[in-house]
């Protein structure tokens, strides 16, 4: 089968410092990662097609993603960045749509998860920002933590015209192995019938060094069961995960996690419908 790896990250410090990178738990992050590195990994473990997202909050990262995916077949579509609560946002989009690689544009991101207010996604000028990717055609990725799911659940019902895809599963406390308040929080997302999630960023939610798949299954049982495979895909997160092993490694522990029925939708089917790849 081949395999469709809906999330993973490029960048180069010298273009652009990576400002999230900080503490010795992520410095082996602080170096360059390129499509380059991660092409050799991919094809070998037999993935066909990848989604890039974005890593920063500024407007120039988008279009050097969407020439990236001009440039290699490997790349089927980005998700990029565009501020929300400016008014312009659909003029925005449109334009990035024109730029080399346009085509590739699938979906928006914002790093929700950074926000300081919990409810930061209703706010009516990032609704009005909502709507507008909604409007364009594109989906709008969710990276937030568990405290931030009721705000996702509530946009989402706010916006039923819009297809939210929730990054990580909501980032669950695979660490201290408790399973709630997240697990409710999921459930009520998933009741949305406007909502995916990513079978993603699971091993470094967990011990990176010491975790084992068992550590990771009350989780992805509880997405399975919430969204269903057919809403759910697979990401690597790469080159996040290279902290919990390597490319190969963390696909076949997703693997692991799902049963043989499920696995078409969740590693290729899902992701290309709702990415429209």
């Amino acid at each position: 089968m081949t395999v469709t790896d809906a999330h993973h990250h490029v960048w180069n410090l010298s273009v652009r410092d990576q400002t999230w990178i900080t503490g010795p738990e992520l410095l082996p992050l602080r170096r360059d990662f390129t499509l380059g590195d991660l092409e050799p990994e991919a094809r070998a473990a037999g993935v066909g097609r990848t989604v890039v997202v974005q890593t920063v909050t500024v407007p120039e990262e988008t279009p050097e993603l969407l020439a990236l995916a001009e440039e290699h077949d490997l790349v089927a579509g980005v998700v990029g960045w565009t501020d929300l609560t400016r008014p312009g946002v659909a003029g925005e989009l449109a334009r990035l749509r024109e730029l080399p690689g346009g085509r590739y544009l699938k979906g928006v991101r914002h790093q929700v998860q950074g926000e300081p207010d919990p409810e930061w996604l209703l706010r009516p000028d990032v609704l009005r920002g909502l709507a507008a990717v909604a409007a364009a055609g594109l989906v709008y990725d969710l990276v937030v933590l568990p405290h931030q799911l009721p705000a996702c659940a509530r946009a989402a019902a706010a916006l039923p015209g819009l297809t939210f895809v929730l990054d990580h599963l909501g980032k669950p406390p695979v660490a201290s192995g408790a399973l709630e308040p997240w697990a409710s929080g999921l459930r009520a997302l998933a009741a949305l019938p406007n909502t995916v999630a990513k079978l993603s960023g699971l091993a470094t939610e967990a011990d990176p060094a010491r975790w084992t798949v068992d550590d990771l299954r009350p989780y992805a049982d509880t997405a399975l069961e919430a969204f269903g495979p057919a809403r759910l895909m697979y990401g690597s997160d790469w080159p996040v995960s290279t902290r919990a092993g390597t490319y190969g490694g963390i696909l076949d522990a997703m693997r692991r996690l799902t049963g043989p029925r499920d696995r078409a939708q969740v590693f290729e089917t899902t992701a290309a419908r709702v990415y429209g790849l």
